[in-house]
Formats: structure tokens, C-alpha cells, sequence
């Protein structure tokens, strides 16, 4: 076979695509999940993706091994060290309970599944008032936030739409059931800052007037700067409080002796969430005792590279800013559908699906055997068909869309479509003899492109559909059809025009 550019670009295409998904199917270990706020693993260090290698010396291999290993540490009411590995550091724990951490199974691809392979909850909510697009993107930050605060990080959370213009927040949290999810967004999410046990102001309009955001004059990274552990960047922005807050304020500070530093006082500002505290702020000593209602805010961001510790610093000031500003929800919510989805069903059906679509690949190959009795042809159709396969399941990786079931769906449809239009090329080079073969091809390319405009003039809508809970089966089915007019049939057009010279 002649190894055209359209057979070489598809061949490129799908080197890019495998290198995407990233099989892994060697790295042992367990991957950590969430690490619960103020623990002592936390207190530690150790962050979310890590990859945990060792424990007290062992080595871990998977789920399995580290449970094992942590049943054989003996907790008799008194600290334990527990020294555990991971890919990025070593950390050394005293604890006189289980570490509170959830560990997953290293992913084997790069391919992220969402709520209806995993397991979890889903729930789409509807604000009692009409938002706006920019009220919706303020409404699905601050929520984000309270779900962080709370130690729920495999979550997702967007604001989604229907074709009638109203806009919801979907959220996906996996592994929590429908009753957790409900509590967790009928939660108030109130903001308190105190000065020892008094409290100073809270969120909200109440006692917080404005807060500086996206004005470099009032709000930005400061200065950037090596340390020990790598680079460490500064941060500060303003917030306005109300007169009310500020003569508080005033009060509570006014006897509060400044520390051996002379720049601060020696009580720090506590920043609870649902009386959970998120952080902790050092108080200026021009503050003392003054009922000033600008107030500015400072804190940091560490990072093994000068960009990573800019970055977390503007993710650590946007999330304090976000809390400042409102705290709590600024808008009453009705939740339209909760939904439970268990992960053995989901990853089932998806192996049953998967299969069902392999088998009708082979299938189709078969009779197109019979049809037109080409060994090539059909060894041409059936290689075409698993390459857009791959390359829709490589793009997915790349974006980072999470396959769901509609995602599946969308798939599968695609793949479809896909051998129709393999056998219009087929049938095309096969009949119509008083035309020459690339007169032949082209007329099929031509049906196969006017068909690829309808089919994404019917997609786009479902993208909106259903407030986005379709939009994965027109995501997937996009990229599929994409792929297929542009990269993969052409080159199967090129691979019969070949056979049949």
C-alpha cells in the first residue's frame, strides 16, 4: 500500500493521540485524593496528586497495600510515627489516629471518567433569581470555594444552561451520596474573622463593603523570592469595611500589645468558613486601636519554580477574596434534580457498551467482507474505525473532558457514522465504472462533507440541551466527526484508492 500525506497525517495523528491518553501501566503506588483540612498530614505538607510509595519502609503498590499497611500500625492512644514517601517528598507523621487521607489506584490513562463511571453524586440546582452569565461564573466560584473548605476536592462544578436561557450549577462529587450533597448546599456558608475569640467582622454586605479585585493599583503579587524550599511570593489586596466593622474592629485591637517584630501585633486575624478555619492573617500595628475601613490583606504562595509559587500565591488570593466578598451564598438555591450513581453499575454498563461497539466494528468489517469479498477493504474499514476511536479518546485527554455516559454514547454514534461513510467510499469506488476512480472518491468525500455540516448544525444545540447534561455525547461526537472527515477518511479513501490500483 502507498503511503500517501493523508495516510501519514492520520498515522501522525494517532502517535499524538496514544502519547495523550498516556498508558501507565507500571507505576506502583496510590494516588492521594483529599487530605483533610488542619490534620496532621496536612499540617505536614503532603498535597492532593501526590503519589504515595512508602510507608513505615514498606512499599506500596496499590489501594490494597496501603490499607493493609495502615491496619498494621498499632494505635494504643498515644503519638505513632509514621513516616510515609511519596514521588514529590518524605513526610513524618505523629498521630495517634489513622491519617486522614483518601487514596485512589493510580490511573492507568490520562482518560478522566466523570460521575457516571466513578460513582458519586449529582446534583443540578437553579437559583431562585435570573443570573446573568458573570452572577452565574460568581456564583459557581464561591460555591467551588465552600465545596474546598469542606475537603471535597474530586468534584466538579459549572454553570450550565438550556435552550431557553435559564442557568443552573451542575455538581458532580464523587464518592458522596445524595443526602451529602443536599446538606452540603442547603449549608449558609457564613464568613467570620476573629481576633482571639471576638469576633470582628463577618462576610456579606453587612460588615464588608467591597473588596479590591482585578485593580493592580489595590490588588496583585507583590514581590517573588528564593527560598529554602524552592520560591515564595507575597500578595496583597484591600478590603472596605463598613463603619460598623471598622469601630469594632477598633475595639477589639486596642488592647493588643504589638510582637517582638514592632510591625505586628501578637494576635493574629482567623478566617472561619462554617467555623472552620481557612487561613490566618498577621494584623499591621498601624491597625491598632483605629477605626480605619481600608484594611489591607496579605499572605503568600510557595512553589518549586518561580512561576508555580506566583501561581498558587494569585490561587490563594483569588480564593480570600472570594470568601471576603460574599462567605456565603448570595443567592437561594432549589435543587431541580439530585441524582446517585453507583461506580460498579456505571463501570459495567461502560465495559458492555464497550464491547457491544467492538463486536459491531468486527461485525460490520465481516459483511462488508461478504459484500464486496476484499480482505483488504475490510482490514482497511476496521483499522479506519479504531484509529478514530483512539483519536477521539486522545483529544478528550488532552482537554481533560471528563467521559461520562453520554460521552460514551457519543462514541459510539460516531463510530457509526463513521463505517457509513467508509461504505459510501467503498460503494463508490466499487460502482459508477464510466467515471474514473478519483472522479469516484471525490463524489463520495462530497456526501460524506455535505452529511458532516448537517450533523454538526443537529450537535450544537444538544451542547445547551438539557442544561449540559448532553453535552458530553455532542462533545465526543464533534470531535469524532471532525476527526473522521478531515484525518481518517480521507486516508481511508487513499488506502481503497490504492487496493484498487
Amino acid at each position: 500500500m502507498k503511503l500517501t500525506w493523508r495516510i501519514w497525517l492520520l498515522i501522525i495523528v494517532l502517535i499524538l493521540s496514544v502519547l495523550a491518553i498516556q498508558p501507565n501501566f507500571f507505576t506502583k503506588g496510590v494516588v492521594v485524593k483529599s487530605v483533610d483540612i488542619n490534620s496532621e498530614a496536612a499540617n505536614q505538607g503532603l498535597k492532593i496528586g501526590e503519589i504515595i510509595k512508602e510507608i513505615n519502609g514498606k512499599t506500596i503498590e496499590d489501594k490494597e497495600g496501603y490499607t493493609i499497611a495502615m491496619s498494621e500500625i498499632a494505635f494504643n492512644g498515644e503519638d505513632i510515627k509514621i513516616d510515609i514517601v511519596t514521588n514529590e517528598n518524605e513526610y513524618i507523621l505523629f498521630t495517634n489516629e489513622t491519617p486522614k487521607i483518601t487514596v485512589e489506584n493510580i490511573p492507568s490513562t490520562n482518560i478522566k471518567t466523570g460521575l457516571d463511571l466513578t460513582g458519586g453524586a449529582r446534583a443540578l440546582v437553579e437559583p431562585e433569581e435570573k443570573l446573568n452569565d458573570d452572577q452565574l461564573q460568581d456564583l459557581v466560584e464561591i460555591s467551588r470555594n465552600r465545596f474546598n473548605v469542606y475537603g471535597l476536592t474530586d468534584l466538579q462544578i459549572r454553570g450550565v444552561s438550556d435552550l431557553e436561557g435559564n442557568k443552573y450549577m451542575l455538581i458532580e462529587v464523587a464518592g458522596a451520596t445524595p443526602t451529602d450533597l443536599e446538606e452540603l448546599i442547603s449549608k449558609q456558608g457564613k464568613f467570620e474573622a476573629k481576633v482571639g475569640n471576638v469576633s470582628v467582622f463577618e462576610g456579606g454586605a453587612g460588615d464588608i463593603s467591597d473588596v479590591c479585585r482585578n485593580n493592580a493599583q489595590c490588588s496583585g503579587i507583590r514581590s517573588c523570592s528564593p527560598t529554602q524550599e524552592g520560591y515564595g511570593c507575597n500578595f496583597a489586596f484591600v478590603i472596605y469595611l463598613t463603619e460598623s466593622a471598622a469601630n469594632r474592629q477598633a475595639d477589639t485591637t486596642r488592647d493588643i500589645p504589638v510582637d517582638e517584630s514592632g510591625q505586628y501585633l501578637i494576635e493574629d486575624l482567623h478566617l472561619f468558613v462554617d467555623e472552620i478555619e481557612v487561613d490566618s492573617l498577621k494584623i499591621g500595628k498601624d491597625l491598632k486601636g483605629q477605626a480605619t475601613t481600608q484594611i489591607s490583606i496579605q499572605g503568600s504562595g510557595t512553589g518549586e519554580t518561580q512561576e508555580d509559587a506566583y501561581l498558587n500565591a494569585q490561587e490563594n488570593m483569588k480564593k480570600l477574596q472570594t470568601i471576603l466578598l460574599t462567605g456565603s451564598l448570595p443567592y437561594k438555591l432549589n435543587i431541580v434534580k439530585l441524582d446517585s450513581v453507583s461506580p460498579t453499575l456505571g463501570g459495567e454498563f461502560t465495559r458492555l457498551i464497550l464491547l457491544a461497539g467492538v463486536a459491531a466494528i468486527i461485525a460490520v468489517s465481516l459483511i462488508v467482507f461478504f459484500r464486496y469479498r476484499r480482505v483488504k477493504a475490510s482490514l482497511a474499514l476496521l483499522i479506519t474505525s479504531f484509529s478514530e476511536l483512539v483519536i477521539i479518546l486522545g483529544v478528550a485527554a488532552m482537554i481533560k473532558w471528563n467521559l461520562d455516559l453520554p460521552s460514551i454514547a457519543g462514541i459510539l454514534a460516531t463510530i457509526g457514522t463513521g463505517v457509513d461513510s467508509q461504505i459510501i467510499i467503498i460503494d463508490e469506488a466499487e460502482t459508477s465504472k464510466h467515471l474514473s476512480l478519483k472522479e469516484r472518491l471525490k463524489r463520495a468525500l462530497f456526501i460524506i462533507v455535505a452529511s458532516y455540516a448537517t450533523a454538526v448544525a443537529a450537535l450544537l444545540p444538544l451542547y445547551w440541551a438539557g442544561a449540559g447534561l448532553l453535552k458530553g455525547f455532542a462533545i465526543t461526537s464533534l470531535i469524532g466527526i471532525t476527526a473522521g472527515v478531515f484525518i481518517s477518511r480521507p486516508a481511508f479513501a487513499d488506502m481503497i484508492k490504492s487496493i484498487e490500483q
